[in-house]
């Protein structure tokens, strides 16, 4: 399994910098008119993360044409949108490829103007389900759940098919142990894209808790069974680098075998690298339920420490 980590601030702040490194993306291309082909010097691009946490980025294109992103997390989508005064702007979602060029040459139409010097300030443009999306993934890693699902509940007000609310609502009730509601959740998600594992898992947790044991087998169907080699998948991707591929096969497992502590652990740690206090806290707290005096037990507890 992965190197134990140094139990200092330092080598914690490290480990993080390193996980984000992995997880980079870039995505680049051309802006030109859809009539002429020639580059549109003032064009502006702006990309915003519409899924677990807040990410504002904006460019403008050199003067032919071209663009460059540097993100450093590739794991999440992004909302990006193309304009230039006189334009029609061009908005669309993307997932990036991550370690391979993301190559998008956009060409815009004459059309209705975008304000003067580019995109008015987010605030005015941002679509508001994004908005308040974003919101409650700030509060969701900030530990104040109850808030982060008022506003993810704000978000599918409006965009009622907006798919990573969804998932982030199930995820916040099945933190809260808000058992029908994280249910109710991940099954909205499951309607719009029926292969997301993690709402699978989100099922099998919550219907076990609840202790509806044939609705949980039901949902365990969805998901890979055995738990022993979903985490030797995921101890490979930790040790190559690869906390984002690896947090999902530590999901599955966990789902399959909620009593894997060395799971929890991991995912703990993971979280822990990204920044994300709220989920290091809750998976580290269950690691140390299930084996209080296991081999990392000690590395928990002065991790909790940093996460209070």
């Amino acid at each position: 399994m992965r190197r134990t980590l140094a139990l200092c601030l330092i080598t914690l702040f490290l480990a993080a910098a390193n996980a984000f490194a992995v997880g980079e993306a870039r995505l680049n291309g051309k802006v030109t008119d859809a009539a002429t082909k020639e580059p549109i010097a003032d064009a502006v691009i702006t990309l915003d993360a519409t899924q677990n946490k807040t990410v504002h980025m904006q460019t403008k294109v050199k003067k032919d044409g071209s663009y460059a992103f540097f993100v450093l997390d590739g794991t999440i989508r992004y909302k990006v949108v193309y304009s230039a005064p006189g334009y029609a702007p061009y908005e669309e979602v993307v997932k990036l490829k991550l370690g391979e060029p993301n190559v998008k040459d956009i060409e815009l139409s004459k059309g209705t103007p975008a304000p003067a010097g580019g995109l008015a300030p987010a605030a005015a443009t941002a679509d508001p389900a994004v908005v308040a999306y974003n919101e409650g993934a700030e509060l969701a890693n900030a530990g104040k759940t109850a808030e982060a699902i008022a506003k993810f509940e704000a978000a599918l007000a409006i965009k009622p098919a907006f798919t990573p609310a969804w998932m982030a609502l199930a995820r916040s009730q099945l933190r809260l142990k808000n058992y029908p509601k994280a249910i109710e959740a991940a099954k909205k998600a499951l309607e719009i894209d029926d292969e997301d594992t993690d709402m699978w898992a989100v099922l099998v947790q919550a219907y076990n808790a609840a202790g509806d044991k044939a609705a949980a087998a039901e949902a365990q169907k969805h998901l890979p069974a055995n738990a022993g080699q979903l985490f030797n998948d995921a101890a490979k991707l930790i040790n190559s680098g690869k906390d984002g591929e690896a947090e999902k096969l530590l999901k599955q497992a966990v789902a399959a075998d909620d009593k894997m502590a060395r799971a929890y652990y991991e995912l703990g740690m993971i979280y822990v690298r990204a920044g994300k206090s709220a989920d290091a806290k809750t998976n580290l707290q269950k690691y140390l339920e299930l084996d209080p005096n296991g081999s990392d037990a000690a590395t928990a507890k002065e991790m909790m420490k940093y996460l209070q």
